[in-house]
C-alpha cells in the first residue's frame, strides 16, 4: 500500500465557507447574549445608584428590557457586518475592528446631544461601550481564526 500522506478535503470551497459563517454565527449569537445581559446588569447597577435615565424630550423613563432589545439588535447588525466582511473582504478582522470602532463613536453622540443630565449622559456613554468590549474582540478574533 502507498500512503501519499494526503488528507481528504471538502469537494468543493462551498463547504468549507458555509463551515466559517456557520462557526460566526455561533460566536455572534453567544455575544450577542453577552452583550445583552452585560448592558442590562450595567444599566440596573446605574439605575440602583441613582442613575436616572428619563428622556428630556418625552420625559419618559428608559425601562431595562428597553437596554437589552437594543444592545441584541445593534449586536446583530455588528454580525451581518462581520459576515459581509468575511465573504467580501480579504481582511476581514482588520475591517471589522476599523468600522465597529467608527460606528461605535458615532453612537457617542447621540447621548452627547440628549440633554440629559450629566449623571445619565454619562451612564450612556458607558453603557455604549459595554456592549462594544464585548462585540468587537470577540469577532475580530473570530474572523482572524476562520481566515487563517
Amino acid at each position: 500500500m502507498n500512503d501519499t500522506g494526503v488528507a481528504a478535503g471538502p469537494a468543493s470551497g462551498r463547504t468549507s465557507r458555509t463551515h466559517r459563517f456557520r462557526g460566526l454565527a455561533g460566536t455572534g449569537f453567544v455575544a450577542t447574549l453577552a452583550a445583552m445581559v452585560a448592558t442590562t446588569l450595567a444599566a440596573a447597577l446605574a439605575r440602583a445608584v441613582g442613575v436616572d435615565f428619563e428622556i428630556p424630550d418625552g420625559g419618559e423613563t428608559i425601562p431595562l428590557p428597553g437596554f437589552a432589545v437594543v444592545t441584541g439588535f445593534f449586536s446583530v447588525v455588528g454580525v451581518v457586518i462581520a459576515a459581509a466582511l468575511l465573504r467580501w473582504s480579504t481582511r476581514p478582522a482588520e475591517r471589522f475592528v476599523w468600522t465597529a470602532v467608527s460606528l461605535t463613536a458615532i453612537s457617542l453622540v447621540p447621548p452627547l446631544i440628549s440633554g440629559a443630565d450629566a449623571a445619565a449622559t454619562t451612564a450612556l456613554l458607558g453603557l455604549h461601550l459595554v456592549p462594544a468590549a464585548v462585540m468587537i474582540p470577540t469577532l475580530a478574533r473570530s474572523l482572524r481564526t476562520r481566515t487563517d
